[in-house]
């Protein structure tokens, strides 16, 4: 029997991408809320993604690492063309990394810089993510205007992670901070509609690819499902904000699913849009035969460990096992 190996790797990729926003995204977004926590609150805040943040970071690992073994040819211009906000990310993160750990060992006025640098780096990897999607579906032309265009992106990115730390926080967390959390939630959901409702219209002026795609009637008919099950999946985390803990949180990661799959309906079969297919950048047959052998082994392990952990760890957080 033989398997359509790039397809395949194109879908894992897709995967572990779409895994790494969801689950890095609710942390991210937990990070840019903390300014607007009290000091108790913001221990509450880091304990409730203390056991996973780290491990939601091994997705963008996997994901990076099949672009880079499936598709080396598209890896090596994407990272190249993506140099700086990539680089930007990274800073992000180590800086969160750092502020995470030391914002526990410091007194005074030093506890109040690693809190607003762990801010700083949520946001700056938030938007830098969001920037490089922009670049990409610009086809990383030059141009104030497609710059523009990746700024806008990368604001509605943080909108949407805004509004996945905040449903999350509304699942993790109860009295004073839930409440608060549910009104960030609202604030999160505005920035969301405002944010694809742009990037929406933005997005066909920017690719000339997108826009054949999206507007190939009557073959991207059944294509409106996607922003009507959008619709429906944000009047529904409204409508449960204050009635349930695990339904807005649920809604979120809906409205992102169905996101990545509009998305991945715009590029499709392309790997670097107007330039590479998934088949034209694949890697020699051989050579993802034995990664494919290696993949199989590896994420049973992954999706194992990282539902145990959230098993162990299930239930409202409380303050102390990361804080002071």
């Amino acid at each position: 029997m033989s398997f359509d190996l790039p397809l395949i790797f194109a879908l894992l990729m897709g995967a572990a991408i779409l895994a790494y926003v969801v689950l890095d995204g609710y942390d991210l977004g937990v990070g840019m809320l903390m300014p607007a926590a009290t000091d108790a609150e913001q221990d509450v805040m880091v304990a409730s993604i203390g056991p996973f943040w780290d491990a939601n970071e091994t997705w963008l690992v996997l994901g990076v690492g099949i672009l880079l073994i499936a598709f080396p040819a598209a890896h090596g211009y994407i990272l190249g063309a993506l140099y700086l906000p990539v680089a930007a990310m990274l800073t992000g993160l180590m800086l969160r990394g750092v502020s995470f750990e030391l914002r526990v060992k410091a007194q005074g006025w030093h506890a109040e810089l690693w809190n607003w640098l762990f801010w700083f780096g949520s946001f700056l990897a938030s938007f830098a993510q969001g920037f490089m999607l922009g670049r990409y579906l610009t086809g990383f032309q030059a141009g104030w205007g497609y710059a523009l265009f990746s700024t806008l992106v990368g604001a509605a990115l943080c909108g949407g992670y805004v509004l996945l730390g905040a449903t999350w926080l509304v699942l993790r967390t109860e009295g004073a901070l839930q409440k608060k959390s549910i009104a960030w939630a609202k604030w999160g959901l505005a920035w969301v509609a405002l944010g694809v409702a742009l990037v929406s219209l933005a997005t066909p002026l920017a690719s000339e690819i997108v826009r054949d795609k999206w507007f190939d009637f009557p073959g991207t008919l059944g294509l409106m499902l996607l922003p009507l099950a959008t619709l429906a999946a944000w009047a529904w985390v409204w409508r449960s904000l204050g009635r349930s803990d695990w339904k807005p949180f649920a809604g979120t990661v809906s409205i992102f699913v169905l996101a990545f799959a509009g998305l991945a309906y715009s590029v499709f079969p392309f790997v670097v849009i107007g330039w590479l297919t998934i088949r034209d950048a694949a890697a020699h047959p051989s050579a993802l035969k034995v990664t494919l052998a290696g993949v199989a082994l590896v994420l049973p392990f992954l999706i194992g460990y990282t539902a145990f952990a959230y098993r162990v760890f299930r239930g409202k957080a409380k303050a102390g096992l990361y804080g002071h």
